[in-house]
C-alpha cells in the first residue's frame, strides 16, 4: 500500500471576519421565540419572515442584566409580533425597523429626542446597508465609519425589457408547462456559456423573470442558506461573490488571492470547499460568516472534486493523478493512482469510483489497498455520476441515458432514457428524497428524475442556453 502523504501546507485563518459584531446569543434566542423564522444575517442584519428588516445598534457597553426583555419600543408597549419601528433591550441592544416609501428610498423612524441608549450606540462597521438608506440627521453618529450609499448602483437586478440578452429579446413563445409539486415554491438560476448574467426563471416557464448581472461569465454557482444567497465563481475573478437574492445585490466579496473555479457546498457543516486548480489549493469557507477560514495546499490542478464520508477526492488534470484528502485525520493527503481520461469520481462504502469519457468504463478502486476491484463497461461517453442508497448512477452524454449500477456486484440494472435528440450535461441530486437534476445542452433543457421509482417526473424546456440549473427555495423579494 502506498504511503500516505502529508498535506503540504495547512494554513489556518483567523475565523474573526470583517463582520465582527456578533448579536448577543440572549438577544439572538429571544428573537427567535418571538418570531419563528426570523433570520439574523451575517452581518447582523435581522429579517422577520414577513420581510421586515431591521438593523442592529450594538451599545459602547451592554448593560449587566439577569434576564433579557424589551425595555422600551416605539410605538409604546409594542409587542415584537407586531413590528415596531425601534426595539430598545434592558441590556441596551437596539433594533431599528427600515422604512421605505415603496419607491427605492429607505430610511428609520425619525424622533425629535432620540433615547441615549440610540444616540450613543453603532451600527456593525462592516453591514451591508439597504439600497438608498438615508439615516436622520439627529442620529447620524450611529454610522461611525460606515459607509451609506443612498443610491442603488449595487443593485445588479436585470428586467428583462431592459436586458441586452439576444437570446431573451429572439427567443420563440413556449407553451407553459405544468409545475410538478418538487418544484413549486422553488426558483430556478440558469448560467450559460455566452452571458455574464444568472437568469432566474420560475418554474414551468421558458424565459426568465429578470437576470442578475455578474462581472465575468460565470464558472460555479451555488445556492445556500435556504436559497437566501448565492456562492459564484467567475472567470479571471480572484473572488467568490456572494449575492443576496431578496435584494439582487453583492452582498461581499471573499477574496481568495487567486482564480477559483468549482463550490462544494457541505450545508450539515456550513462549509464551502472552492478549488483553484491554477493555485493548487482548495479554500474553506463558513458559511455562517460568509468568509474564508482555512486554505488547504493540495497537489496538482485540481478538478472533479466530490465530498463522500469525510474525504474530500479530486483529479490533478496535468499528471491524470487521483487524490484523496481524509478531512478527519488532520488533512492527509493519499495518492490514490494514474488514471487518465477521468470525467467524474464518485465515492460509497470505501471503494472509489472512477469514469472514463473516452473509454465509457468505470474503474472501482478500493481505498484501502488501492487495488482494482473491478472494470465495467458503461453508457457511451459518461460526464458525470452519482450514488445513491446502494446504485450508482452514470450519465451518458452520447446515449443521453442515465444508467444504474447495482454496488454490491457492479452489474447494470437498468437505465433511464432521456430526451432524445440532446446532449445531457450534468446531473445532481436536488434534495435527499432521491429526486435527481439532469441539464442538456443541446436541447436547452432540464430533467427531474425520481430515483426511487428509475422514472423521469418531467422534461422542462427553457428558449436560453443552458449550462447549469441550479434549484432553491423560493425567497421573497425586498420591496
Amino acid at each position: 500500500m502506498r504511503k500516505l502523504l502529508i498535506l503540504l501546507s495547512i494554513f489556518i485563518l483567523s475565523i474573526t471576519s470583517s463582520f465582527a459584531a456578533k448579536i448577543p446569543d440572549e438577544v439572538v434566542t429571544y428573537i427567535k421565540n418571538e418570531i419563528p423564522g426570523a433570520d439574523i444575517r451575517f452581518d447582523g442584519v435581522i429579517i422577520f419572515p414577513s420581510n421586515a428588516v431591521y438593523l442592529p445598534l450594538y451599545p459602547s457597553l451592554f448593560s449587566d442584566i439577569k434576564t433579557l426583555n424589551i425595555k422600551k419600543t416605539y410605538p409604546a408597549n409594542c409587542a415584537l409580533r407586531y413590528e415596531p419601528d425601534v426595539v430598545i433591550f434592558n441590556n441596551d441592544f437596539v433594533m431599528m425597523k427600515v422604512l421605505s416609501d415603496g419607491a427605492g428610498k429607505r430610511t428609520v423612524l425619525h424622533m425629535s429626542e432620540p433615547p441615549l441608549e440610540i444616540r450613543t450606540a453603532l451600527l456593525p462597521q462592516d453591514m451591508l446597508v439597504p439600497s438608498g438608506l438615508i439615516i436622520p440627521e439627529n442620529i447620524k453618529g450611529i454610522i461611525g465609519n460606515l459607509k451609506i450609499d443612498t443610491k442603488n448602483e449595487d443593485v445588479i437586478k436585470v428586467e428583462n425589457k431592459d436586458s441586452y440578452e439576444d437570446f431573451i429579446t429572439h427567443s420563440e413563445p413556449i407553451k407553459k408547462q405544468s409545475v410538478i409539486s418538487v418544484l413549486k415554491n422553488k426558483t430556478l438560476f440558469v448560467t450559460t456559456n455566452f452571458s455574464k448574467n444568472i437568469q432566474v426563471v420560475e418554474p414551468g416557464k421558458n424565459l426568465p423573470d429578470y437576470s442578475l448581472s455578474q462581472k465575468s461569465i460565470p464558472i460555479d454557482v451555488k445556492a445556500v442558506k435556504d436559497g437566501k444567497f448565492l456562492l459564484v465563481t467567475s472567470y479571471d475573478r480572484p473572488f467568490v461573490d456572494v449575492v443576496s437574492v431578496a435584494d439582487s445585490r453583492f452582498i461581499k466579496q471573499v477574496s481568495l488571492g487567486s482564480n477559483p473555479e468549482q463550490i462544494l457546498v457541505d450545508a450539515p457543516n456550513n462549509k464551502a470547499y472552492v478549488t483553484s486548480p491554477s493555485a493548487s489549493t482548495i479554500y474553506v469557507l463558513d458559511l455562517n460568516t460568509m468568509s474564508l477560514i482555512q486554505k488547504i495546499k493540495v497537489n496538482g490542478y485540481c478538478e472533479h472534486i466530490v465530498l463522500s464520508e469525510g474525504k474530500l477526492l479530486y483529479v490533478d488534470k496535468l499528471h491524470n493523478e487521483v487524490w484523496a484528502i481524509e478531512l478527519d485525520n488532520e488533512y492527509l493527503l493519499k495518492d490514490i493512482g494514474h488514471f487518465p481520461n477521468i470525467s467524474a469520481i464518485a465515492y460509497a462504502g470505501n471503494r472509489i469510483y472512477l469514469s472514463s469519457r473516452t473509454k465509457s468504463r468505470v474503474a472501482v478502486i478500493d481505498y484501502d489497498t488501492l487495488g482494482l476491484v473491478s472494470e465495467f463497461t458503461v453508457t457511451n461517453k459518461p460526464v458525470s455520476m452519482l450514488v445513491y442508497k446502494n446504485m450508482l448512477y452514470v450519465l451518458g452524454a452520447q446515449g443521453n441515458e442515465l444508467q444504474k449500477i447495482n454496488l454490491a456486484n457492479n452489474s447494470t440494472a437498468g437505465s433511464i432514457p432521456l430526451e432524445s435528440g440532446g446532449f445531457s450535461y450534468g446531473l445532481k441530486l436536488i434534495n435527499n428524497d432521491g429526486l435527481a437534476l439532469v441539464t442538456d445542452l443541446k436541447n436547452n433543457s432540464y430533467s427531474i428524475i425520481d430515483l426511487n421509482s428509475d422514472s423521469m417526473l418531467k422534461t422542462y424546456a427553457l428558449s436560453i442556453p443552458v449550462k447549469d440549473v441550479v434549484i432553491a427555495d423560493k425567497v421573497r423579494l425586498f420591496d
